[in-house]
């Protein structure tokens, strides 16, 4: 019997979920892992290929998360620098991974409402952060976002 040939009360077909918060979720775990010891993108997804969660994460938007992040890390450094105030190296690593991810989707993926890019980073602030980190996460990626969206910025506040 096929999953669409169900009978009724039988249990729900099981189905690969894309689900890109846990990307996100385990993107913050690789880039806090390469911010703590250089590992690269290969080591790192063998990693998280232990995590439990894995299977449940969107595997195609975490694997880009995790390579953009890396890959344009003095990039998204040099952006976020701007909005902080201290330098890069001071913030908490969890943070300084959060401000990553976000500013990648941000400046990288603009099939990412800005909105979301925001709402997501302070979601992940909120469960990893320190203490009010959300509220220091949001304020940057506030700025960050007016800076590399300007267009789509001003016509949600408007």
């Amino acid at each position: 019997m096929s999953d669409t040939d169900q009978k009724p009360g039988d249990a729900k077909p099981v189905k690969a979920s894309r689900n890109r918060r846990k990307s996100r979720e385990l993107a913050l775990k690789g880039i806090y892992r390469n911010l703590m010891n250089q590992a690269d993108f290969r080591a790192i997804l063998r990693e998280l290929a232990d995590e439990p969660e894995f299977d449940k994460a969107d595997q195609e938007y975490l694997r880009k998360l995790l390579d953009g992040v890396l890959a344009e890390r003095e990039e998204l450094d040099r952006r976020i620098a701007v909005f902080v105030d201290r330098p890069m190296q001071e913030l908490s690593p969890i943070e300084h991974g959060i401000l990553c991810l976000s500013a990648y989707e941000l400046i990288f993926d603009l099939s990412i409402p800005y909105r979301v890019a925001i709402n997501e980073g302070v979601e992940l602030a909120k469960i990893y952060g320190g203490t009010d980190g959300h509220k220091y996460v949001n304020g940057v990626l506030d700025k960050l976002a007016a800076e590399a969206r300007p267009g789509e910025v001003s016509r949600h506040t408007r």
